[in-house]
This record gives C-alpha cells, sequence and structure tokens, in this order.
C-alpha cells in the first residue's frame, strides 16, 4: 500500500467528514488524485463505511451491549470460519472476532434489554453446533471508545480555601 494511501486512511478514521479538498491540501495533492484514490479503496473494500461515534448515555434512548466470549470446537477444514460465519450472519451481531486466551470468539450485540440479549445467547448462540460454552459481559459505561474519551472530567470550580 502506497503512503499516500495510509495517510488518506489515517486521516479519514480520525474524522469521516475531513472534505477531500481538505485531504488534498493537507497532503499536498490534487483533489482529483485524492478523490480517485478513495473510490478505489472504497472499490477494494478496503474502505467499508464511515460512521459516526455517539455517545447513546447524552440520548434517552435505553439502549444494552454485551461482550459475549463463545469457546468453539473448530470444525475440520474449516477452522473457526464456519462458525464465526453462522454467528456474524445473526441480525443481532455487530462484531465477531477471533480472539487468544480461553474463548475463541468475542461477539458484541446490542438490544433494547438484558433480557433481550440474555435470550439471544440462550436460544440462538448457544444452540449453535460446535458452541461449548459462552460468558455474556454487559457494558454498564464506555469511558473511552475508539480514541474518544467519552465524558471529559469534570473540573472543580469552587474556590479554594486555605486555613
Amino acid at each position: 500500500m502506497r503512503q499516500l494511501e495510509l495517510s488518506i486512511l489515517d486521516i479519514l478514521t480520525e474524522d469521516s467528514r475531513t472534505p477531500v479538498s481538505q485531504i488534498a491540501t493537507m497532503l499536498g495533492k490534487s483533489t482529483s488524485e485524492i478523490a480517485d484514490t478513495i473510490k478505489r479503496l472504497e472499490q477494494q473494500r478496503i474502505i467499508l463505511k464511515y460512521p459516526a461515534l455517539i455517545n447513546w448515555e447524552r440520548v434517552d434512548v435505553e439502549e444494552v451491549e454485551a461482550m459475549i466470549e463463545v469457546c468453539v470446537t473448530p470444525q475440520r477444514g474449516e477452522g473457526y470460519d464456519a462458525i464465526a460465519e453462522q454467528i456474524y450472519r445473526f441480525e443481532e451481531v455487530n462484531s465477531v472476532y477471533l480472539i487468544s486466551g480461553p474463548y475463541d470468539l468475542l461477539v458484541n450485540m446490542k438490544g433494547r434489554t438484558m433480557r433481550q440479549l440474555a435470550m439471544f445467547v440462550a436460544e440462538k448462540l448457544s444452540t449453535i453446533d460446535h458452541v461449548t460454552s459462552t460468558a455474556t459481559h454487559f457494558v454498564l459505561r464506555k469511558y473511552k471508545n475508539q480514541g474518544v474519551i467519552m465524558e471529559e472530567t469534570k473540573t472543580d470550580s469552587r474556590q479554594k480555601v486555605t486555613p
């Protein structure tokens, strides 16, 4: 991958709303060269999506997020891939990762209630062939997400009093 492509990816990762003209200025390239490079990166499925990072705690919507560790028995000739595909095909699932440690897969999902997520694990996830165990962890609060501090620490604005 060329340095130009890496630089564009870095800029878009930091702020996906950065205008093409600004990226061109930052990198000393023409607007058309930057636009063509971004289009090529999208066609190659290197750039998949331009998401916004939302602080859902400030929005009046109830939502529960869970990280589910999944232990599986890999399938002959396919390893973990076939089981991971079964899991990521569920609409409720946001992300699936192959991880190291005592568990094999990490599944991230969101729902309206803890019960809804618990029922997903009990009725859909744990019933998949080759899934041997799960451990569900509910996200209680996010302090930092994708490199962004979710809430700045409050400074004490009271006047100091000395004896």
